[in-house]
């Protein structure tokens, strides 16, 4: 009898280190490491092409934006075009998947993908309307990121990045309703 050898997964990434670091070194806050992290996943991306994890490249694309806008090296039209596209593709690849053959509502798969709603009406903006003020783009970019973090990474790591405790839950709140009130204001 012949044994059959467990299967082998590869990946783009040296090692669970290699992605742990990758991940905090996002989160950090700190431009400098950001940067770092963001080579590391375009070095991921020059060997695993298509087969990159969507969160990761949706990540990269928005603390891409958060970096450059903390470089201050563009305006407020480009940085607004830049979270924008961010954030459309975010939407779009992440409820991708969800989609049938039968249409499902964004806004109905951003619900059961416990998106914020208003996320996706950015998104509309984004794409259909008027473009809506840096700040709420900012917004935005936050709570995607937050999201994210959540519902991949933490996943990832097994839930033991930092546990989401009430401060972040008013934090968020706050976010959700002042959003609510700038989606307002576009009509």
């Amino acid at each position: 009898r012949r044994r059959l050898k467990p299967l082998r997964t590869v990946v783009a990434w040296r090692g669970q280190a290699e992605w742990d670091q990758v991940m905090v070194g996002l989160y950090c806050g700190d431009s400098r490491l950001q940067e770092d992290a963001l080579d590391r996943i375009s070095a991921w991306k020059s060997r695993y092409g298509p087969k990159m994890p969507l969160a990761v490249d949706c990540m990269s694309e928005l603390i891409h934006c958060k970096v450059i806008d903390s470089s201050g090296r563009m305006k407020s039209h480009e940085l607004i075009l830049s979270y924008g596209l961010a954030l459309v593709r975010f939407v779009n690849l992440i409820t991708e998947r969800k989609q049938k053959m039968v249409s499902i509502p964004l806004r109905q798969l951003a619900r059961e993908m416990d998106i914020p709603v208003w996320v996706v009406d950015l998104r509309h903006e984004l794409t259909h309307g008027k473009l809506p003020r840096l700040a709420l783009c900012r917004k935005g970019c936050d709570v995607v990121l937050d999201w994210l973090r959540k519902m991949y990474w933490n996943r990832q790591l097994g839930n033991n990045l930092c546990e989401e405790d009430e401060d972040d839950k008013e934090e968020q709140e706050e976010v959700e309703a002042n959003a609510e009130l700038d989606s307002d204001a576009w009509e």
